[in-house]
């Protein structure tokens, strides 16, 4: 098996300076729900080319078997603990600092940059999904934050965009003057899309998961209790078995192999 050695975490650029702790080898930053909304408009005020990855338990297990993956999210502008448990183990495996107790999670984080960004007039772009769920998401937004400015929705098509299609995405995105980009494309295409397109046009790209879904109502949310219990993975493989069993059988002990080996030893193999 291939042998990545990380070595010290890269710095967070000034805009968005926060202490990081690694966590699978990947610098996450330690910040509560609201410094990671704030850091995200920060960014986007400043006219930054960021791509921004939420990470949790599934996420960073697929890191730890893609070396493309982890050298993406070791280069990334951001990194914000989407999981409960990613939260949980950094503040295990990092006692000897003081780490929020509380994780970032992308569907607030999403609201929280919205309902922000209207004092400032930021302008946003939603990427991914279905032509329903964006205009069901887009209504949704719109209702809650009649000031929010959404200037383009696009729902790309399932499968690999030819070159072309890349560049003509890129140029709508560019046109339409947006300072943010949602990504909502399943990871971790998204985390891939986000980090092409960041060094394409200068924007802040968010790879946000499944907030598109929960936002718009087209999936249901956990529970706030099996939220704050780190359960939500629960919920949601009831609710998705035949999609989500892997990500739970196979990613859960994967993440915590990869946590504990990497906090010990400053390697992988």
């Amino acid at each position: 098996m291939t042998t990545i050695h990380t070595g010290p975490p890269p710095p967070l650029p000034p805009a968005v300076a926060a202490a990081t702790v690694a966590c699978a080898g990947v610098p996450i930053a330690a910040v509560t729900p609201a410094e990671g909304a704030a850091a995200v408009v920060r960014l986007a005020v400043e006219g930054a080319a960021a791509d921004v990855h939420l990470c949790n338990a599934y996420t960073l297990a697929l890191a730890d078997t893609d070396p493309d993956l982890h050298r993406l999210l070791r280069a990334g502008t951001l990194n914000l603990p989407d999981g409960q448990g990613v939260v949980w183990a950094n503040r295990l495996l990092h006692r000897d600092r003081t780490l929020p107790r509380d994780r970032v999670y992308g569907p607030d984080l999403f609201l929280d940059v919205f309902r922000t960004g209207q004092a400032v007039g930021l302008t946003h772009y939603l990427l991914g999904s279905t032509r329903e769920v964006l205009d069901a998401l887009a209504a949704e937004l719109s209702a809650r934050y009649p000031r929010a400015r959404i200037v383009g929705t696009e729902a790309p098509p399932f499968r690999d965009l030819t070159a072309e299609e890349r560049q003509s995405q890129a140029d709508r995105i560019a046109a339409s003057g947006a300072q943010i980009v949602w990504l909502g494309l399943g990871t971790p295409k998204q985390d891939h899309e986000a980090a092409r397109l960041a060094a394409l046009h200068p924007a802040v790209y968010v790879a946000i998961g499944a907030a598109f879904d929960f936002v718009s109502g087209n999936k249901p949310q956990a529970p706030a209790l099996m939220q704050r219990t780190g359960l939500e993975w629960l919920f949601r493989l009831c609710s998705e078995p035949r999609r989500l069993w892997r990500r739970v059988l196979w990613g859960h002990p994967r993440f915590l192999i990869a946590a504990f080996r990497t906090s010990t030893k400053g390697h992988r193999s």
